[in-house]
C-alpha cells in the first residue's frame, strides 16, 4: 500500500468512526452526520460550528443559506472553494440549529483535531464563535477577535464571521458585520497568495 492510499484509508476510517458515533445525544436526533468535504490536501481549511438542517438532510457542510453566501464571499474574494477543505467543529445537527453544548464540543471535537492532522492546512479560518473558541479557549467573542491572525498548534489561525450572523445583520454601512467580513476575506486571500 502506498502512502497515498494509507492516508485515504485514514480519513475513510475517520469518517466510519464519525458516522458510527453515540458519544452524545445529538446522534439520536441526526438525519445523518457531516464529515466535511473539500480538498484532502488543503491549504485552507473553513472550521464552522455545526451542521443546519439542510447540512443534515445532504450529509455536507454550507449547502443552505449561510453556506450559499459563504460561497458568494469567497468567489468575489477569488478563493477556490474546491481547493479548501471545509468542516464543523461538531458533525451533527443540533436540534433547531441550536450552539452545540460545550460537553457536544468536547466530545466532537476530537474529530475536528483528526481531521486537520490528516489535511495539514496551512491556514485555518474559524467560522464563527464555536470554533474560535474551540481553538483558541477564549472567553471573548468573534466581534473582538475576528480579523486578527493567531496561532493554534504552529497553524495560522483566522476568525471571521460565521455567515448566518452575516443574514441576520443587513447592513452594508462602514462598519457593518458585512462590510467588515469583506475587509477580512481580502485579508484571507493576500495569505493564501503568499502560500503560492
Amino acid at each position: 500500500m502506498n502512502r497515498e492510499s494509507n492516508y485515504q484509508s485514514a480519513f475513510q476510517e475517520l469518517e466510519e468512526q464519525v458516522k458510527r458515533c453515540d458519544r452524545c445525544g445529538l446522534c439520536s436526533s441526526r438525519t445523518q452526520t457531516v464529515f466535511g468535504e473539500g480538498k484532502l490536501n488543503s491549504k485552507l481549511m473553513l472550521v464552522g460550528e455545526a451542521p443546519g438542517e439542510d447540512e443534515d438532510k445532504t450529509g455536507r457542510p454550507f449547502v443552505g443559506r449561510a453556506g450559499q453566501l459563504l460561497d458568494k464571499i469567497l468567489i468575489a474574494a477569488k478563493i477556490d472553494r474546491q481547493a479548501a477543505y471545509v468542516a464543523n467543529v461538531v458533525k451533527c445537527r443540533p436540534p433547531n440549529n441550536r450552539t452545540p453544548t460545550q460537553d457536544e464540543i468536547l466530545k466532537c471535537g476530537g474529530f475536528l483535531e483528526a481531521q486537520i492532522a490528516l489535511i495539514k492546512p496551512k491556514i485555518l479560518v474559524a467560522l464563527g464563535n464555536t470554533p474560535l473558541k474551540f481553538f483558541l479557549k477564549v472567553s471573548g467573542g468573534i466581534t473582538k477577535m475576528r480579523g486578527q491572525w493567531q496561532m493554534w498548534r504552529g497553524v495560522p489561525l483566522f476568525a471571521m464571521f460565521h455567515p448566518s450572523y452575516l443574514l441576520r445583520e443587513d447592513s452594508r454601512a462602514v462598519g457593518s458585520p458585512k462590510e467588515l467580513t469583506w475587509h477580512d476575506v481580502q485579508e484571507l486571500k493576500l495569505r493564501l497568495d503568499e502560500l503560492n
